[in-house]
């Protein structure tokens, strides 16, 4: 095992630790995650149980959520801050640029974190978190779960955000090629340093069903974030017709 020995400085004392080189602590910092429910929630929470598993040292911090506030835990000793700030757009906190400063600050330090991790490109508290951290010298890797456009205002508001906070990320990953491209454009990050990393799928919890349907029924199952952005309202308009045109359809929405 790789150890390396640190010395840190406090109030004028020098003190030293043995730190292990071979494991990380990493903060997951987003606006998305539980009790909330979508994909981002999703993500975070099983790659944070996966890193655990490997040993590796993972605390999360999001925004409270109405009475969840403070230090919770999790399976696996996942440690989140539910920080004490409220939503104001879409589960999105109120950008202060420098007001997330000191808690971010004190939450690295107290968690001797080594890597930041921010998780979707409109979450006001990933920009600030990445942003603040690699301030103060830490690695950080931005993972953008969507696609956004470019030509309407709040796409051409966000894109310039994206482009100041990557400026100096070390690393950026994306859940498909059409999102890595899709990335690029937007935040002007040389292609090299952006990685594909596709979503995966635990099988153990998806087994097929004891009774096959009957081969008259048919199930469309969307599976979605169900907000205007993924088109929520076209399917809003499109379910009825269809269903008065094909009795035998039926929804399945997740």
């Amino acid at each position: 095992m790789k150890r390396k020995l640190k010395y840190l400085a406090f109030h004028g004392l020098q003190i030293s630790e043995m730190v292990d080189q071979s494991k990380h602590r990493i903060l997951m910092v987003s606006d998305f995650f539980f009790p909330n429910f979508g994909g981002v929630e999703n993500h975070i929470y099983y790659l944070a149980q996966c890193l655990l598993k490997l040993g590796h040292k993972v605390v999360v911090m999001t925004h409270a959520y109405e009475k969840r506030s403070g230090v919770r835990y999790m399976t696996g000793g996942l440690k989140v801050y539910y920080i004490p700030w409220k939503p104001f757009l879409m589960q999105n906190t109120l950008p202060t640029f420098y007001g997330t400063l000191p808690i971010i600050r004190t939450i690295i330090i107290r968690e001797k974190i080594s890597l930041v991790h921010g998780h979707q490109a409109f979450s006001t508290l990933c920009h600030e978190a990445l942003m603040h951290s690699r301030t103060m010298g830490y690695k950080v890797v931005f993972t953008d779960h969507s696609l956004y456009g470019f030509a309407d205002a709040g796409s051409i508001h966000m894109n310039k955000v994206l482009q100041f906070t990557l400026a100096d990320v070390s690393q950026a990953i994306c859940v498909s090629h059409t999102s890595k491209e899709n990335t690029v454009l937007r935040s002007g990050l040389p292609p090299e340093k952006v990685f594909v990393i596709p979503n995966a799928v635990d099988t153990a919890m998806f087994k097929p069903a004891p009774k096959r349907l009957s081969s008259d029924e048919i199930v469309i199952v969307v599976i979605s974030r169900l907000v205007y952005r993924k088109g929520a309202d076209l399917l809003v308009e499109v379910i009825p017709e269809v269903c008065r045109l094909h009795p035998n359809v039926s929804y399945l929405a997740h």
